[in-house]
């Protein structure tokens, strides 16, 4: 069974892009060497900063679209929810 996840990796620019994959270190690996997506590409390094678990492709794939439609602040809200966790745990 597939493990599915959505990432979000800030940009040498301090951009954030939202992303789904079933592999991050991979997927991280490919944005930060500009084989990522269009976007991601002339705004390395980036930098995972959170990351979410998922059972199946379509839970995934709605919540990439869900942070996608964040503004800036509810998406920085997400990411210092994570280091939160992170640094709690």
């Amino acid at each position: 069974m597939s493990v599915h996840w959505v990432y979000v990796i800030e940009c040498d620019d301090g951009s954030f892009y939202t992303g789904y994959t079933t592999d991050v270190e991979r997927r991280v690996r490919e944005h930060d060497r500009g084989e990522g997506a269009k976007y991601t590409r002339g705004r390395t390094p980036v930098e995972l900063v959170h990351r979410e678990r998922f059972d199946t492709k379509s839970e995934a794939m709605s919540r990439e679209y869900a942070i996608k439609q964040l503004s800036r602040a509810e998406k920085e809200r997400v990411v210092e929810r994570d280091d939160e966790c992170e640094s709690s745990g």
